[in-house]
């Protein structure tokens, strides 16, 4: 007599029990909203008492795909979504200088150009962002080309061109996309295996630093201050080891934030401005992130 086969798992998949769930006889029972099974039921996992549920969601499917693709550890670069590339500031900057040849009283022309110029200043933000990525993705790779992985927000901007500068020498880069009111698309150059989209701010926000080994600030807005401030706050803290934070550009960020009246105050200590430390190149900054204690040798991150 045959005996049946061993059965690797006594209980059906998931995938099994939704397959098995829509061969039923369509029925007023079997037809009724309540008769599908919760998991398949959009409309039950969108209501409000379901929120800790897509807040668990949210957390999980990232660190699974994240773990199964071996990424072990990470560099956050943040920045603005609107800084340009040099190549496009550039070629706006031509276009306005020839309009405000043609017309030199247009107030909103000469605005425009000035603001151009500024956008091509900026623009070198956008090129060393690229440089340090590539860097750090060039002595992150490991035998199975995972190493120490590069993870931006993954828009445009400095968040551009980190995943750019991954991309540049072959490396697998991260973007852990947002969604918002106005059209967000993920940009061009993030590994689409880690291409992430979140809902929730705070479960992207555990999610750039549950593996990161340090984190990088170029000149950005409200998202990049909320983001760096949170990690400073974090490691500040001990709520989170300690980790290099690199923030590009110290005479933006001493313009925007005045980290020495915060001590003068008395509401941070003097020694919480060494959480920080300011860099002007992507060489200066990787030259800090190779001296650190914290396993930039290229080998083991």
């Amino acid at each position: 007599m045959d005996l049946p086969k061993k059965r690797t798992r006594l209980f059906p998949s998931a995938a099994e029990d939704a397959q098995s769930s829509k061969l039923n006889v369509d029925t007023p029972q079997t037809t009724s909203a309540s008769y599908a099974l919760s998991f398949l039921d959009t409309d039950f996992m969108m209501r409000d008492e379901l929120r800790p549920v897509r807040l668990q969601l949210e957390l999980l499917k990232p660190e699974i795909i994240q773990t199964e693709l071996n990424i072990v550890s990470t560099v956050v670069i943040f920045g603005s979504a609107r800084i340009k590339d040099s190549d496009t500031a550039k070629t706006y900057l031509d276009h306005m200088k020839a309009e405000a040849e043609k017309h030199p009283d247009r107030p909103d022309i000469v605005r425009q150009r000035k603001i151009a110029q500024r956008d091509l200043d900026n623009s070198r933000y956008y090129d060393e962002a690229r440089k340090l990525a590539r860097m750090i993705a060039s002595a992150g790779q490991d035998a199975d080309g995972a190493g120490c992985v590069v993870s931006t927000g993954g828009g445009p901007g400095i968040m551009e061109a980190a995943n750019r500068g991954a991309h540049d020498v072959n490396a697998k880069s991260i973007g852990l996309n947002i969604v918002l009111p106005h059209e967000q698309a993920p940009n061009p150059y993030i590994t689409p295996e880690l291409s992430f989209q979140f809902h929730y701010f705070a479960i992207r926000k555990m999610h750039f630093l549950i593996r990161a080994k340090a984190l990088i600030a170029f000149p950005g807005g409200f998202g990049t201050m909320d983001e760096l401030f949170e990690t400073l706050t974090l490691v500040q803290t001990k709520k989170i080891a300690p980790m290099p934070i690199l923030l590009f550009g110290k005479s933006f960020w001493q313009k925007v934030i005045n980290f020495d009246a915060l001590v003068d105050a008395g509401t941070v200590s003097s020694e919480d401005l060494d959480l920080f430390h300011y860099v002007e190149t992507a060489q200066e900054g990787w030259d800090l992130l190779h001296q650190s204690d914290f396993g930039f040798n290229g080998t083991e991150l």
